[in-house]
């Protein structure tokens, strides 16, 4: 039998066949008769090409009315339910408004859910309203324990909202700025940014588009300029990256507003802010209370949330600081770190040369003071890098190795400089064109030296004795242009802070009670002691909630028998002649060598804050904290002292140099 494969169609005529074979066989006869039987094969023959002709014409006529049955479901789906006379156009185009469905509750008394549309243009709005619906999802989507939508991550959102609502308008959270909110955030602040950057090289690669900052020095206000001015929209929405090349606290008297603010950003933005190291984010220098006086990171600590408190999160803070990475490249071109260039300490042939060199700086590095693990090599390479500076024309002639480069700084302490046979070595070796450093104070913002191949960038106008047209500056790096953004003299802060004239000690209650009610007085001296009653009571209640937090690092150990490579008792704020003056904060009568050395945890916690201050006023600009005793407000125009000794001109300015 024939097998055609196409199912009934061949059954069909496998049977025709076979019916038609019957009927015309002719009798059987016996052999000895005789038969035609060839005339039945020619006549079988024919018959089977006819019935298959006839199949292949069924199955062409039935493949043609497939393909136009599927060009009607096509030209159905594409065709507009309302054509509104539009004969020849097919389909919608696509409109700048979106519909959204809503329940809503009516009006009357009956309160009735009911289901509202609305058709509004999209825009900007619609990522917001994207991010504010997902933000609005329980924590138990996506599992919940900490993971990514889960409890941990909504904690962690909540204290990133914290801080920047802080930051936004410091004037109105005060309150929180003393709270022991504030302290414990401090405290889970550190303790995740550490994770972050323990998974951080030494060195950090980037590209560009990115903005690199100079020193900031607890200076809130120039902070609150470039947030104004650069990331107006959040550091989010904002395209670029963000690079700070260190010395965050210290001098100013907002550190702890300012290192909670750009931790909070590096934990939010880990591949989007890169916190470099300085040489005050060491424990040596930010714990020289009797350099630095009421402006050192370690007496805010303890002026503002006491003894032990104030102790915790200026050391969980430095445990932070000691696992920030040292130097960072833009665009495999840019070289970017604190103070300067490392010296070698391998064959500079090797591949990697000073760049492997900072690789290979531990993860965890105490620097000032060293740790007990880590390399007196490698030690030296961490100090190079946040502590050394360009050599001046005197000392490139005088004092620079004329085979190296490199030569003792005028800062003293051990500190390096480095000259133009250094830049032109290190650049050479790495394949970079510029080095984009700190360090150095400059009124103008930024610097160029070493034949326009070192930048040197500073990012606070205030407390570095440039007086009042000092600029703070940072640049930009786009590809292959360079643009330079400065805080123009006359920019002036939307708060400030206000100063009582009159002292208040002497006044009874009765009368304090009356100037408050007038408004000559903004603060209840009554409520500072309750409050303060209040965070003593914290500090003994929650003291083993804090012990999750931990300050005490067991693996790493603090070797008390070593020396720094730089010694900063025997530093200088800035290279002798250099591009600003001089910072020696010390009493009159004493020398270096009667200055207190806090190579040791111990010896600083046990230190009680003095009651003095070194820095002489006549020096400086007046300055006072943000949570001081003094409110911040509007600004008024009738005010005579204005926040940081600022320009009193009118309008905010931002000044931009293109490179």
């Amino acid at each position: 039998m024939l097998s055609t494969g196409l199912g009934p169609l061949g059954s069909t005529f496998n049977r025709r066949r076979s019916a038609t074979t019957n009927n015309n066989d002719p009798p059987s006869e016996s052999t000895n008769g005789s038969s035609p039987t060839g005339m039945v094969h020619i006549s079988d023959k024919s018959r089977s090409k006819s019935l298959l002709r006839e199949r292949d014409s069924k199955i062409a006529a039935l493949e043609k009315e497939v393909l136009s049955l599927r060009n009607q479901i096509s030209n159905h789906n594409s065709e507009p339910a309302i054509t509104y006379g539009s004969g020849n156009r097919r389909g919608k185009h696509l409109t700048p408004y979106g519909n959204t469905v809503r329940v809503s509750v009516s009006k009357c008394s009956a309160k009735r859910r009911q289901l509202l549309a609305e058709r509004a243009r999209m825009g900007r709005n619609a990522s917001i309203a994207t991010q504010n619906a997902l933000n609005a999802l329980p924590d138990e989507i996506g599992g919940g324990g900490g993971g990514i939508g889960g409890g941990g991550f909504s904690s962690q959102q909540a204290l990133i909202d914290r801080i920047q609502d802080m930051f936004r308008s410091p004037h109105e959270h005060v309150h929180y700025l003393k709270s022991e909110q504030f302290a414990k955030d401090m405290l889970k602040l550190n303790k995740k940014v550490r994770a972050v950057l323990e998974d951080e090289p030494r060195c950090v690669f980037l590209q560009s588009p990115a903005y690199v900052f100079g020193d900031i020095h607890g200076n809130l206000e120039d902070l609150h300029f470039f947030s104004d001015n650069v990331w107006n929209l959040g550091m989010s929405l904002t395209a670029g990256n963000f690079v700070f090349l260190g010395d965050y606290v210290d001098r100013g008297m907002s550190c702890l507003e300012v290192v909670s603010y750009l931790l909070a950003m590096k934990l939010m933005l880990p591949q989007k802010v890169f916190l470099l190291r300085g040489n005050h984010e060491t424990r040596d220098v930010n714990g020289w209370e009797e350099h630095y006086g009421a402006r050192s990171y370690i007496a805010q600590c303890r002026e503002r949330f006491g003894e032990e408190i104030g102790y915790k999160i200026w050391e969980s803070t430095n445990q932070t600081f000691d696992r920030l990475p040292l130097a960072a490249v833009v665009d495999q071109d840019i070289f970017c770190v604190h103070g300067g260039i490392p010296r070698p300490i391998s064959d500079s042939s090797v591949e990697g040369g000073r760049i492997k060199d900072i690789l290979n700086v531990s993860k965890v590095a105490g620097i000032n003071p060293p740790y007990e693990h880590e390399d007196d090599s490698y030690q030296q390479v961490a100090s190079d890098c946040i502590w050394s500076d360009p050599a001046s024309e005197e000392q490139e002639q005088y004092s620079v190795d004329r085979r190296t480069g490199y030569g003792d700084s005028l800062r003293g302490g051990g500190a390096i400089c480095f000259g133009h046979k250094a830049v032109t070595n290190f650049l050479q070796q790495q394949g970079f064109s510029y080095i984009m450093r700190a360090h150095e104070a400059h009124a103008e913002g930024v610097a160029v030296s070493k034949g326009a191949r070192v930048f040197t960038v500073f990012s606070t106008s205030k407390d570095h004795n440039q007086g009042n047209n000092a600029m703070a500056g940072c640049i930009l790096i786009d590809f292959e242009k360079m643009q330079v953004i400065n805080r123009s003299p006359a920019y002036r802060n939307q708060y400030v802070h206000r100063r009582d004239s009159v002292s208040i000690a002497m006044l009874s209650e009765a009368e304090i009670a009356e100037r408050v009610k007038l408004g000559l007085i903004t603060s209840d001296p009554r409520d500072e002691e309750f409050e303060e009653e209040e965070f003593e009571e914290f500090e003994e209640e929650d003291d083993e909630e804090l012990q999750d937090s931990s300050f005490e690092d067991e693996e790493y150990v603090i070797d008390d028998r070593r020396k720094s490579s730089v010694d900063p008792c025997g530093t200088r704020a800035s290279p002798e002649k250099g591009s600003h003056d001089s910072h020696d904060y010390m009493m009159e009568g004493n020398d270096v060598s009667q200055r207190i050395d806090f190579s040791d945890g111990t010896g600083r916690k046990s230190k009680k804050r003095g009651g003095f201050d070194t820095i002489r006023e006549d020096e400086e600009d007046d300055e006072e904290s943000t949570v001081g005793d003094d409110d911040m407000g509007p600004f008024d125009d009738d005010e005579n002292h204005y926040y940081g000794g600022a320009s009193t001109g009118m309008s905010p300015g931002m000044r931009r140099v293109g490179i």
